[in-house]
């Protein structure tokens, strides 16, 4: 039996085949051809608009001062309003982080025009500080990684740093008392906060968890991982070392020693990651405070930071009465810490902080009724609170 010959295609089939209609590959070929035009107009319009920003950027130093500095121009209450708005007019599909971090990044280059502003923090590299600071100032500054808190403040004091970067509390662990303490005697204000979501990691040069002999890592953070540690490496020996990147240096270099630092610190040291998220709390959060020499105005969203006491702290409701103003004036304390004041023992100072900005007339009215009946009154600070 003959068999029969093919025929070529007629009718719609040919034409689906020769003209690229929907479903087949012609026609994804086109489409896909006018999408990254399209994307490309777009990059255009962004990279145009983005030199236009740039040149109002230098427009604004320029009518403040032709020789100033960066420090000079940076003005934390306009980004953090610059941020709120970019965050209330996000329709997606971009998340807020995203679009915060994009915006922030645009600031700091635009910033950066004049020059580089200085900061420093509490190092090494690899800390969950200098992610606060780059969360909080863009990429385009120069970070200056410091061995102590102390030293932080020393260095933005000097004016060798413009601002400095400390942790302050975390959600698990609480406050870090020795940035308190700086404040007792230091003149800096407070700038702003950074809130920084703290994922751990375990980390070292070994394949597994049963070649580990010993875990290094800041004594926070041990802490905040002592459930997974109990549970994981409850024979394991843990030593508390100055900071989670001094720790995944050890891990680098000693056998047998694990580090628990961030995902950065990993790559950093050139570390196998071994465990990732071990955290007991999901919500693990630490929050940090900029620190500078002079207080900015209100953003509309703020924090005042103050540092109080009264002159026999042990009297019976000495506390009540420093406070009663805040109440009076419907002020809302949302944090209250007290320290020794190092004056004479057992005597104390607390640090309080409330909503709203000096300038408020509400918050005006409290802190003056305040001051009356406080033996030592001290703003540290009135800044943006954290956008994210």
């Amino acid at each position: 039996m003959a068999r029969r010959k093919s025929t070529p295609p007629t009718g719609s089939k040919a034409r689906k085949r020769t003209t690229g209609e929907p479903g087949t590959s012609g026609h994804r070929t086109l489409e896909l051809s006018s999408i990254r035009d399209r994307i490309d107009d777009v990059d255009a319009r962004i990279h145009a608009l983005l030199n236009e920003r740039a040149r109002f950027a230098q427009l604004v130093g320029i009518s403040k001062t032709a020789s100033g500095k960066a420090v000079d121009f940076y003005r934390p209450e306009r980004e953090a309003d610059v941020l709120r708005k970019a965050l209330k007019r996000n329709a997606g599909p971009l998340r807020d982080e995203e679009i915060a971090r994009l915006f922030r990044e645009i600031m700091s280059a635009c910033l950066a025009q004049q020059e580089p502003l200085k900061v420093a923090f509490l190092g090494p590299e690899g800390t969950f500080t200098q992610a606060a600071v780059i969360k909080h100032f863009g990429s385009s500054v120069r970070a200056l990684p410091l061995a102590a808190i102390d030293e932080v403040f020393h260095e933005v004091e000097g004016g060798i740093a413009d601002f400095g970067v400390v942790p302050i509390e975390n959600s698990s662990e609480g406050t870090v008392n020795h940035t308190l303490d700086m404040f007792l005697s230091s003149s800096l204000k407070i700038c702003g906060e950074v809130e920084i979501r703290i994922h751990h990691c375990l980390m070292g040069r070994m394949a597994g968890l049963a070649a580990i002999k010993r875990v290094c890592a800041h004594p926070q953070a041990l802490a905040q991982c002592r459930g997974w540690l109990d549970d994981q490496l409850p024979d394991v020996e843990r030593v508390a070392v100055a900071s989670n990147a001094e720790g995944a240096r050890r891990a680098r270099d000693e056998s047998g020693t694990a580090a628990i630092a961030s995902h950065a610190a990993a790559e950093i040291y050139g570390l196998n990651l071994l465990a990732k998220e071990i955290e007991d709390r999901q919500d693990n959060t630490t929050r940090f405070l900029v620190v500078g020499r002079k207080l900015f105005s209100s953003s509309g969203t703020d924090r005042t930071t103050l540092l109080v006491s009264a002159s026999d702290t042990d009297d019976a409701g000495a506390l009540f009465r420093l406070l009663e103003p805040l109440s009076q004036h419907r002020v809302n304390m949302t944090r209250i810490e007290s320290r020794p004041s190092h004056r004479r023992k057992w005597d104390y100072v607390f640090f309080i902080d409330i909503e709203g900005h000096v300038s408020d007339p509400k918050v005006a009215k409290a802190l003056a009724a305040l001051e009356e009946r406080a033996s030592l009154f001290k703003i540290l600070g009135s800044y943006p609170r954290a956008v994210l």
